[in-house]
């Protein structure tokens, strides 16, 4: 038997807590028209914020959480939300146009007055009201995935 050594290595020698930082914590915070555009924002967490006309374009969210935010007038066009949890949201006047939602979670979130023009929503978990109702305005192609909206939502024609 090889014993271990007290403190895990990774292969680069260095400990495991400072080669795997914790994520970026915004949760709780008012983050009213703060510019996130661009930025790379994986897995970070905005649980229970408020993100009233905070600008999210083209940022890199995969596998970021947003359980029970505030959304309205969030400008989240072009954002790769792949695998993030979306839920308990009211969506309100929320552009969502060209953001790619595959594999996201958006159980108990409602949507007002949103855009949604080229949004991929493959794989995403919808209840079926959501699914109705994100279908009557769906239109469009992903640039990204390539993917028709309508088709990514399941719409019967």
């Amino acid at each position: 038997m090889v014993p271990l050594p007290a403190l895990a290595q990774s292969p680069a020698g260095l400990p495991y807590t400072k080669q795997y930082a914790p994520p970026l914590s915004y949760s709780n915070a008012d983050l009213s028209g703060k510019d996130f555009s661009g930025q790379i924002l994986e897995v970070a967490e905005f649980a229970n914020a408020n993100l009233y006309q905070a600008n999210f374009a083209n940022a890199d969210l995969r596998g970021a959480v947003f359980s029970a935010s505030t959304m309205t007038e969030t400008n989240l066009h072009g954002a790769d939300l792949a695998q993030s949890m979306l839920d308990q949201i009211p969506f309100i006047r929320v552009d969502l146009s060209d953001a790619i939602l595959e594999d996201a979670i958006l159980l108990r979130s409602t949507f007002e007055d949103v855009n949604i023009t080229g949004a991929d929503f493959t794989n995403a978990l919808l209840d079926g009201a959501q699914v109705r109702q994100l279908c009557a305005i769906a239109d469009g192609t992903n640039p990204k995935t390539g993917v028709e909206t309508k088709e990514s939502l399941g719409c019967q024609e």
